[in-house]
């Protein structure tokens, strides 16, 4: 080694050739060379079984993802639709329910006017039946005036009569321009006031009244009164007198109203 590295030394400045290179190259030590580089360890690859098992689980879990959002925008699908179904039901609904109002407060208003139709007609019903009644009662009971012309009584022995006549009701008025005498008697009672006239035992407005009657009124210038005895007697007459001359305004009438039986003087 020595000798060597002499010559080495004598040669310095000199050229190498490329063998003497590629022999230094050759001639490292073996023990720099491994300190140096790390040692590469051969690949191996993994076992089959792992790998696909790898490999699988995340593709399950990207479909399962997948599923999941599918799921849920199906769900989000269905809900809006729902929704909207819930809310075009209770548009319709709302729709309807105007509409059923609308026609309630249509119905009650035509109610109303029929209830008031229906007032209005039980009223003239009732009317109706009301006029019906008194034209069934006039019919049944009609009434006549009997005596309506004015006349005079020219002093004491002048006097007006008239028969009341049976089966009806007599309706007695009349006024007078002074003191008039009125009286209702019966035939027996005319026959003595009568006699009393014609023997002379006083004049006729005093005998007419003071010789028996059914009822009187003295010195009066009017009478209104109802004489009902003769609804089932034909036994009365009305007198009447005074004293002065008057003016005497009947208006005496009558009503059909037939008793059941005898009255008044007819009874006994």
């Amino acid at each position: 080694m020595r000798g060597r590295d002499l010559d080495n030394c004598d040669q310095i400045g000199a050229i190498m050739t490329p063998t003497e290179m590629e022999q230094l190259t050759t001639e490292a030590d073996p023990a720099i060379v491994q300190e140096d580089v790390e040692p590469v360890v051969p690949y191996a690859p993994p076992p089959v079984g792992r790998s696909r098992l790898s490999a699988w689980v995340p593709r399950f879990q990207m479909h399962e993802r997948r599923w999941w959002t599918m799921a849920l925008s199906a769900t989000l699908l269905i809900t809006a639709l729902g929704i909207g179904l819930l809310y075009v039901d209770d548009t319709n609904n709302q729709a309807a329910i105007r509409s059923l109002t609308t026609q309630n407060e249509s119905l009650t208003g035509r109610n109303q006017i029929l209830d008031d139709r229906l007032k209005t007609t039980q009223a003239n019903l009732t009317a109706t039946l009301g006029e019906l009644a008194k034209t069934k009662a006039d019919l049944e009971h009609p009434h006549l005036t009997i005596w309506n012309v004015p006349q005079q009584l020219k002093g004491p022995s002048w006097y007006l009569a008239g028969g009341v006549p049976d089966t009806f009701t007599y309706h007695l008025q009349a006024t007078s321009t002074g003191p008039m005498s009125v009286s209702i008697l019966t035939l027996e009672q005319w026959a003595k006031a009568t006699q009393c006239v014609d023997s002379g035992a006083n004049y006729t407005n005093y005998c007419m009244h003071h010789s028996g009657s059914v009822i009187g009124w003295l010195g009066v210038t009017s009478v209104n009164y109802d004489f009902h005895l003769a609804e089932g007697c034909a036994d009365y007459v009305a007198v009447f007198t005074s004293a002065t001359t008057v003016t005497v305004t009947p208006n005496v009438s009558v009503t059909y109203n037939p008793a059941s039986s005898a009255t008044g003087a007819c009874a006994g």
